[in-house]
């Protein structure tokens, strides 16, 4: 089997990809895209994901055996659980409970989170409207979660999944959203449990 190119860069969109590819044990090689120098604009990644944003896959052995491209950190995530077998039930019901919990991130903890970045550290000024905004929201999703890890280990049922490595590297951030871990307990709870993965911490650590 021929590895699977990783577009990808040192964000929490890009961190998923590296912890699937870990995690999963797949063979791939990463293709840094320093978004930070406009290198995902260039004609060349283009190619790849016309909108420009990483991460981005391309599969050389996809379905029927033809090279396939994946866009988009979740559909990512589910592709590789697919084509593995792994960290996505098969049985319908524990599918949709996993996946629900990848678009919670996807629609909500991802744009969010992303904002308070933008507003509390990039933003050339200061906007208080819309950092109270997004911070009081970001505060109103880590209730959320917290309140779903009360009962359980991880966020979708009884075994880790997807929805847990896609929403790890977001928690991660948790300094730069000023969101102080020890007031959400299970969330902290989690989280530490999750950062003891050996496979999730290398991901979480790529590209070098």
């Amino acid at each position: 089997m021929s590895p699977i190119d990783l577009y990808t860069w040192k964000t929490s969109n890009g961190k998923k990809a590296t912890i699937m590819m870990e995690e999963c044990e797949l063979e791939y090689k990463i293709h840094p895209i320093d978004i930070s120098s406009d290198i995902q604009f260039s004609e060349d990644f283009v190619k790849v994901n016309p909108n420009s944003k990483i991460p981005a896959i391309v599969d050389p052995d996809g379905p029927n055996g033809r090279p396939f491209t994946v866009i988009e950190s979740g559909a990512i995530l589910m592709y590789l659980a697919e084509k593995t077998g792994l960290f996505l039930p098969r049985e319908m019901q524990r599918k949709y409970e996993v996946i629900q919990w990848v678009m919670f991130q996807m629609g909500g903890i991802g744009p969010i989170f992303g904002q308070v970045h933008h507003f509390k550290r990039a933003a050339k000024e200061k906007v208080p409207y819309a950092i109270n905004r997004y911070f009081n929201e970001c505060r109103r999703l880590y209730g959320v979660l917290d309140s779903r890890l009360a009962d359980r280990e991880y966020i979708a049922n009884d075994e880790v999944s997807i929805a847990d490595f896609c929403t790890v590297p977001w928690v991660f951030r948790h300094d730069w959203q000023e969101i102080d871990l020890d007031e959400f307990t299970n969330v902290k709870r989690w989280y530490d449990n999750m950062m003891q993965r050996p496979a999730l911490t290398r991901g979480m650590n790529l590209p070098d």
